[in-house]
This record gives structure tokens, C-alpha cells and sequence, in this order.
């Protein structure tokens, strides 16, 4: 249900507006002033407003101006007297979607409403789309030159142009999901879809109708038919992440879908015939899984066609290098950095910690060490768990590598170095508070509570 913020001072149009959403199926929030509804905006993150033109400490245009450089994506509906058209006009030039004149049909407001989060809806999935695309380009090779990874390499070259069901076995963070990409991208499929199935993050009790569809009517609030994940990825190929997850009812019913390439959904007659290539994944050697209960034994057979085994990040030497260089220059890209370079220390550490979350975690630390950088990275901008590492100093003579211990880093400093990064991004997108949390990778909240945190 989405929240849709009114500001107004007229309290009977306030209950009366707010009777309307309630009844349209949407989450009423009223202020009346245009400082309440900036203050409000910051903290609610409504999807919408009704915003009035006269209010009683200001105007409606002046909110509006506010309002979108808090975010430029949000719709603001403008509510005018008759005799304000042309400023209504002039405020949808600043960014307002539409603008309603009083009195008004209930009708005539709900439709505008309706038309504004329905392209605001078409906007999301727009963004989200070309994040997936942004994905896509990133994770098209996999960096390193050490022979863990030229091995997976040429087993990558190997299958790919085959139809064999591969398995990819590996502990979090190693990169599955971007060698099942390469494998697809290599292999005679690479123009039909390439469709990732998470069974570790389905819900049991969703599992079922997410991977074999369902027809309208089949449970209660099964209101139109829903395509299985097969018939989305047919031609193509379907990756089936931390397959070990899977109840086994459901694997049963998935080995019968993978022997006889046919689906069948819930509530449905009809087979459906499938043409799909199947590529596994588990953080577990199948064997063990079949063990330890967690995978039927015939399942193994059909799984593990062709199996590829991902070195541990700790396991390829001069690769955390390399990929540590990758990343800094993405990250730049992303955050509007300038980072150059990473300091003999921080190479050092990089080095010598092990890395439990393997590449993932190596990613998410250089990224965060190039926000809290300005030139060069330090081993004091890694904010990871670090154990008691020796490095050397800065002023040690490199042939004696005299050793200090690397501590926790300095609460102060790592808050100084934020504050001021905070400030750059913010005066690089003039103050733009959602542009800055996107190009920051944070949520707009935890933006709003740091600017408050650090007085800006």
C-alpha cells in the first residue's frame, strides 16, 4: 500500500481527501504546513503528494522546489483555487506531475493520482532494469590471472558450448552466479534469457508457485495465471542458486521437469513442453548433500553432469590484487571519486586477511575505502573486522619491514572522513539528497540521519 502525503491547511478538505485514499486502498498522511510536509517527505518517503498553493507559512511552489531536491522522481500533485491555473502551470514547468483546481470530482483526483504511481511504478522497473543491465556488464568476466581461476577458465570453455546441466560448487561470495553468466554467454543459448532462481531466498510456502506458475484460480489470490521460471528462461538458461535448499517434495517434482522437459502448473491440466539448460549451484559438494539428506540421490545424477569447483578468494594469491584495482575503479565511477591509488600497507592487509566472504566481501571493502579515501587508500578506510595483523610502517625501512599492529580502526577518523565525502557528493549534485544517497549506496533514511548526525 503506498502512503500519499496531503499538505493543506483546509482540515475539512484534509478528512475529506484522507476518506478518499483510505477507501482507493492507499495510506493517508496529513500535515498542514509547508514546513510540516518538507520535515514530513524526509521521514515518511511518501510516494506522493497533494500539495495546496496557499499555505499558511508559505507557498506551494516553494515546498515544491523542496520538495524535489529532496527527489526529483517523487509526484507532486498540485491542489489550486480556479484563479491560480497559470501559477499552477508554472509549478508543473518546476516538476510538478498535474495540478487539480477546487472543488473537484473524487473521480477526476483519484484518476490523476492513479496515472501518477502507475508511471512512477514504470519508472522503478525502468531503473531496475538498467541496474540489472549495469550487473550484466560488470559480472561479463571474472578477473584474475592466478591458475586456481585460468582453471575454471577453460572449464568454463569447455561446457559452455555444450548442453550439459553444469554444477558450480563454492562458498558464498565466490562468484557462482558470474560463471553460470559466462557459461550461458558462451554457449549456443546466449540470445535467449538467462533466468536466476535464488532457493535459498524463496519462502517455503512460495516456492512451489514461483518455480512452476500457477493458473488464475488455483489459490486464493491467484487472480491471473503465472508463467513458471522455465517457460521465462525457455530456449535459454536457468540458474538454480543453493539448490541444497530446496524441500525435497519439491525436488522430486523438479526431477520430473528436468527428465521429461515438461511443466506443468499448479491448478493446470496442460503440460507444457520446456527447452531449457539447467546450471546448479550449492556452497555444498552434492555428495555430502546427498548425505547429509538435503539433495535426493537421483537428483545428484541429473545435477552433477559436469561439475566446476570455485577457488576460495584466500586460495589465488595476486588475484585480491588485481581485483582490488578492478573494484577501486568501479567504485570510483560510481561514487564520483578520484581515488588513484592503494597504499603498500593497505596491499598488505588486502594480502594477509582471509576473507570469509571471498570476492563479494573484497568488494563491498574497497568500495567503502574509496568513500572514505581522497587520494590514496589507507588501511584505516577498510572498516572490516580485522584480526591482530602486522604491517609496516610508513617510516620503517623496507628491507627490515619493522612491524606495527594494525588496531581497530579509529571511530573519529573513519567519522571525519565520512562527513566530508558526505559534504562533497552532496555540493557535487547541489545538495540533492536522493541523488547523493543512490551515489552513496545508502538508503535515503540513513543519509538523512547522518546529514543530521554530522550537522550538514
Amino acid at each position: 500500500m503506498q502512503t500519499i502525503l496531503i499538505i493543506d491547511d483546509d482540515r475539512d478538505m484534509c478528512l475529506a481527501l484522507n476518506d478518499l485514499l483510505k477507501e482507493e486502498g492507499y495510506i493517508p498522511l496529513t500535515v498542514h504546513t509547508g514546513k510540516e510536509g518538507i520535515k514530513s517527505v524526509e521521514e515518511k518517503q511518501p510516494g506522493l503528494v497533494l500539495l495546496d498553493y496557499n499555505l499558511p507559512d508559505t507557498n506551494g511552489m516553494k515546498v515544491l522546489q523542496e520538495l524535489k531536491k529532496i527527489d526529483t522522481a517523487l509526484p507532486v500533485i498540485m491542489l489550486t483555487a480556479f484563479g491560480e491555473i497559470k501559477t499552477a502551470v508554472e509549478a508543473m514547468k518546476l516538476g510538478a506531475f498535474d495540478y487539480i483546481t477546487k472543488p473537484f470530482e473524487n473521480d477526476e483526483i483519484c484518476l490523476i493520482i492513479k496515472k501518477a504511481t502507475h508511471l512512477q511504478e514504470l519508472g522503478r522497473e525502468v531503473e531496475i532494469l538498467r541496474q540489472r543491465l549495469e550487473e550484466k556488464k560488470e559480472l561479463s568476466v571474472i578477473v584474475g590471472e592466478s591458475q586456481a581461476i585460468k582453471d575454471v577458465y577453460q572449464q568454463i570453455k569447455r561446457v559452455a558450448p555444450t548442453d550439459l546441466t553444469v554444477f558450480l560448487q563454492g562458498e558464498s561470495g565466490t562468484g557462482k552466479e558470474l560463471v553460470a553468466r559466462m557459461i550461458h554467454s558462451d554457449s549456443l543459448r546466449k540470445e535467449k534469457a538467462f533466468i536466476t532462481v535464488d532457493c535459498g531466498a524463496l519462502p517455503e510456502t512460495l516456492i512451489e508457485s514461483e518455480l512452476f506458475g500457477y493458473e488464475k484460480g488455483a489459490f486464493t489470490g491467484a487472480d491471473k495465471t503465472k508463467l513458471d521460471q522455465f517457460e521465462l528462461a525457455e530456449n535459454g538458461t536457468i540458474f538454480l542458486d543453493e539448490i541444497t535448499n530446496l524441500p525435497v517434495p519439491i525436488q522430486a517434482k523438479l526431477l520430473r521437469v528436468i527428465q521429461e522437459k515438461e511443466i506443468q502448473h499448479l491448478g493446470g491440466k496442460k503440460k507444457i513442453a520446456i527447452n531449457v539448460r539447467v546450471i546448479t549451484a550449492s556452497n555444498l559438494p552434492l555428495d555430502k548433500a546427498v548425505k547429509e539428506g538435503r539433495l535426493r540421490e537421483d537428483l545428484y545424477y541429473r545435477f552433477n553432469e559436469f561439475s566446476i569447483k570455485l577457488p576460495l578468494l584466500r586460495q589465488r594469491g595476486r588475484d585480491i590484487i588485481l581485483l582490488a584495482n578492478h573494484f577501486m575503479k568501479e567504485a570510483n565511477q560510481k561514487l564520483y571519486k578520484q581515488v588513484k591509488s592503494i597504499s603498500p600497507e593497505a596491499l598488505i592487509l588486502l594480502e594477509k586477511y582471509p576473507w570469509p566472504g571471498n570476492v563479494r566481501e573484497l568488494k563491498n571493502a574497497i568500495r567503502c575505502a574509496v568513500l572514505l579515501a581522497d587520494k590514496i587508500i589507507l588501511p584505516e578506510h577498510f572498516q572490516i573486522n580485522l584480526p591482530d595483523i602486522t604491517i609496516p610502517s610508513e617510516k620503517a625501512d623496507l628491507t627490515k619491514m619493522k612491524p606495527v599492529s594494525l588496531k581497530k580502526t579509529s571511530n573519529k577518523l573513519v567519522e571525519t572522513a565520512e562527513k566530508k565525502t558526505i559534504q562533497e557528493i552532496l555540493s557535487n549534485t547541489n545538495y540533492h539528497r536522493g541523488e547523493t544517497a543512490k551515489i552513496l549506496g545508502i538508503g535515503y533514511r540513513t543519509l538523512y540521519n547522518k546529514m543530521k548526525k554530522y550537522g550538514l
